[in-house]
């Protein structure tokens, strides 16, 4: 049994690229949530052994299963639920999806105390140099959701279960367990809110969406020393292919251009001027 606390919670944000879907790479599909992204990793042709990684924003479980099964078939269900992180944003739906499908869901270990309902992650800061969306976080829920029963640990060797070829980095940050999945064999990144391809913060780059790298969610990020060591982590993978929790997924030279110049002016493109979790860092 799940306990879900956003099961009320209506979010009416959106983007102009809400219910698309965009290919990052082979097999990896990026289906927009209203203003997030979640991902569905799997052959469509073979219907079976895919997996979703991250769970959307609250009350669209039914989209997002309409839209597995415009992927894969009437009925599919994932091989297991994969998660970079845990805010609200990337687990709305969990809870009713994970007690449909009665798959298991996997994160990092020091993400588990806030997928089990032990610990509310740091509230939003609303006071954060930004803009419009950031203003308005202080209305963002930080509440747990309890997926005791399901949720389960990634393995320690780096390895992620169902996702053959494919390995998890610890990418803190932006949450303590924040992680993000990347496949040599072609360079294709998932990197959650590690960095995004948008301005998260701006509410009409939200909307229209256009390309763009930038730093994790400025309101919702506690830890600037950690979030610059991991952008660097993953700029140095040099990949050709990424789809972050935000915006559009991007490849090639864009994202290699655009990645390193954020790796090299962290501080300066990422890092608010003030707010609650910069000042004294």
């Amino acid at each position: 049994m799940t306990n879900n606390p956003y099961g009320d919670k209506v979010m009416p944000l959106t983007s102009k690229q809400s219910g698309k879907t965009h290919l990052v790479g082979e097999d990896v599909y990026c289906y927009t949530n209203q203003i997030v992204n979640v991902f569905f990793v799997g052959n469509r042709n073979q219907r079976k052994g895919w997996v979703l990684v991250d769970a959307g924003m609250p009350r669209s479980a039914d989209k997002i299963i309409e839209h597995a099964e415009d992927l894969y078939g009437e009925g599919a269900t994932p091989e297991a639920i994969v998660l970079t992180h845990g805010h609200f944003d990337h687990v709305g739906a969990l809870p009713d999806l994970a007690e449909k499908w009665k798959v298991n869901v996997y994160a990092h270990p020091l993400e588990i105390p806030y997928l089990t309902g032990e610990t509310s992650y740091d509230k939003p800061d609303p006071t954060v140099d930004g803009g419009a969306v950031a203003k308005l976080s202080g209305f963002f829920p930080n509440e747990p959701v309890d997926l005791s029963g399901y949720v389960k640990e990634l393995p320690q060797d780096g390895s992620i279960p169902e996702m053959p070829n494919w390995k998890w980095l610890h990418t803190p940050g932006h949450t303590p367990g924040h992680v993000s999945l990347y496949r040599e064999s072609d360079r294709t990144l998932i990197a959650g809110d590690a960095f995004t391809t948008v301005k998260q913060d701006e509410m009409f780059e939200v909307v229209k969406q256009d390309k763009e790298i930038n730093g994790p969610p400025v309101y919702f990020t506690p830890n600037w020393e950690d979030a610059e060591k991991s952008v660097k982590k993953l700029a140095d993978l040099q990949p050709l292919h990424a789809g972050t929790g935000h915006g559009l997924p991007m490849t090639g030279e864009e994202l290699e251009k655009g990645l390193t110049e954020l790796a090299t002016t962290f501080k300066e493109k990422a890092v608010p001027k003030h707010g609650k979790y910069v000042d004294g860092q």
